[in-house]
């Protein structure tokens, strides 16, 4: 039976709406089980699956596969990049950022989502070297600020809600960063200062939300954020844990290919 992964295996890539989504493993697996009526989750033919696809994705005939680019206005999501998203990886910035646009242009009158770069660059630089980030949108109009955080190798969110004046830190690991709000509240105090909106300098308070589902690995952090981002925009209440990554990922990686987020 085991040659009949290889026969299978052609329809590793499969086109639809003008996208070309490569399969997992775990999509793989299933469908083996549809078709064989067998069970094929097991660790040794988890393992052969996964040999099968690794040596496909190796094959000099795929430079198509190895050549696939998603666009999405000023977003470009190679295969590399999308690749984080398999199975126990770290998000990259450019994930991050594509599918944070992906969550802001699903309601764009409500979500303003800030580039994953952009905490850095206040935290080394101040208010001065972000001050032009937000020269063309009024971050005051919004209902909900999304601002990814990412220290060396851990990604949060900080979720600011404007008319509530709130700063709502995010950690699947529960890390208390307290400057971190600290740093975002001085941040809004300047912009409002800027934009001569008095309102907003002041009564601004901090938050940390422990009562979210944590990580058991060192890797899922950054799923957990852009998950955050999605159920915070569309106003879902969390309802996913670190069960529910691995069918999670697969479904950023397809949203992410289809630029739209489902729901």
């Amino acid at each position: 039976m085991w040659p009949a992964y290889k026969v299978f295996w052609t329809s590793f890539s499969k086109r639809t709406a003008g996208s070309l989504i490569p399969l997992g493993t775990d999509e793989v697996l299933e469908k083996l089980e549809d078709v064989f009526q067998q069970p094929f989750n097991t660790p040794t033919r988890r393992t052969v699956v996964q040999h099968v696809i690794q040596s496909y994705q190796r094959l000099p005939g795929n430079t198509l596969l190895r050549s696939f680019r998603v666009t999405y206005k000023r977003h470009v999501l190679t295969m590399d990049d999308l690749s984080t998203l398999y199975g126990q990886n770290w998000l990259n910035d450019q994930v991050m950022n594509m599918y944070g646009d992906l969550v802001m242009d699903a309601v764009p009158e409500k979500v303003h989502f800030f580039n994953s770069f952009f905490y850095d660059k206040l935290r080394t630089k101040g208010y001065d070297g972000v001050k032009r980030w937000t020269k063309n949108v009024d971050i005051f109009s919004k209902q909900l600020l999304l601002i990814p955080i990412h220290l060396e190798v851990h990604w949060s969110l900080v979720c600011v809600n404007v008319s509530k004046r709130t700063i709502t830190y995010f950690d699947s690991q529960r890390t208390l960063n307290r400057r971190c709000p600290k740093h975002i509240a001085k941040y809004l105090q300047a912009e409002a200062v800027k934009k001569e909106r008095a309102e907003y300098m002041d009564d601004w308070k901090g938050y940390f939300k422990m009562n979210v589902a944590r990580q058991n690995n060192d890797s899922d952090c950054g799923a957990f954020v852009l998950q955050y981002c999605k159920f915070l925009a569309l106003e879902l209440p969390f309802s996913f844990g670190q069960q529910d990554m691995p069918k999670l990922r697969r479904q950023m990686y397809k949203e992410l290919c289809h630029c739209k987020l489902t729901a």
